[in-house]
């Protein structure tokens, strides 16, 4: 048990995702499961690795996968514009897991993400118009509003994903496969006790095995 989390306590935690990171889906698969054994509400919101890589030298296969991206982070941002927040919450989850299941568990992620999203708006009954809003800046003011939020919890030296709980936000989880049961539980004990130790800034090792959906 931590400072953000006592017998019979809500603990409330934000998910910063860009749905073309297969780690941040790793992530969102490991925190439904760690609610459903902790007491945990969980918001869902926005950032982009587009944004985030803006300027950087990279390699060309990355940079085609990057102006890919720009489109569902942007549609589900004008999805949910004129939406109240638990709305809008509740329908960037729902969209969320209409790309992942596309981008990551069936593979598309190499696809035009233009005809995935025709299919997620179809799927989750949205104006088909919205599919323009992948192409387009118009809403790119509130992505990128979104994106630095993210970013000014945990410093511009990371991606996706970021979980902010309560006062303290970290980057990742990064982990695969997503634990499930109590075990998704105890390493949501875990980082809430290593991010509310006051100094405490990184654990890492060098991943040895790629993203594991199963």
């Amino acid at each position: 048990m931590t400072d953000h989390q006592t017998a019979g306590q809500t603990t409330h935690a934000e998910m910063f995702f860009d749905p073309a990171c297969p780690w941040a889906w790793m992530t969102s698969r490991w925190l439904m499961e760690a609610a459903a054994v902790r007491d945990l509400e969980i918001t869902w919101s926005v950032m982009s690795l587009a944004v985030l890589n803006e300027g950087r030298d990279l390699d060309e296969d990355y940079r085609a996968m990057l102006d890919r991206a720009w489109g569902p982070v942007r549609t589900i941002i004008a999805a949910t514009a004129d939406l109240p927040e638990q709305e809008a919450n509740q329908l960037r989850k729902a969209m969320y897991d209409a790309y992942g299941q596309r981008i990551h568990l069936d593979g598309r992620g190499s696809e035009d993400l233009e005809a995935i999203t025709t299919e997620v708006l179809d799927e989750l009954g949205l104006d088909a118009s919205l599919a323009s809003a992948g192409s387009s800046d118009q809403h790119d003011e509130a992505l990128r509003a979104s994106h630095q939020r993210a970013i000014d919890m945990v410093g511009d030296d990371v991606g996706t994903p970021v979980v902010k709980v309560e006062d303290v936000a970290f980057f990742g989880p990064v982990v695969t496969p997503a634990p499930k049961g109590e075990a998704a539980g105890r390493l949501w004990d875990g980082c809430l006790l290593v991010a509310g130790t006051p100094g405490f800034y990184e654990i890492k090792r060098t991943r040895s095995v790629g993203p594991d959906f199963s």
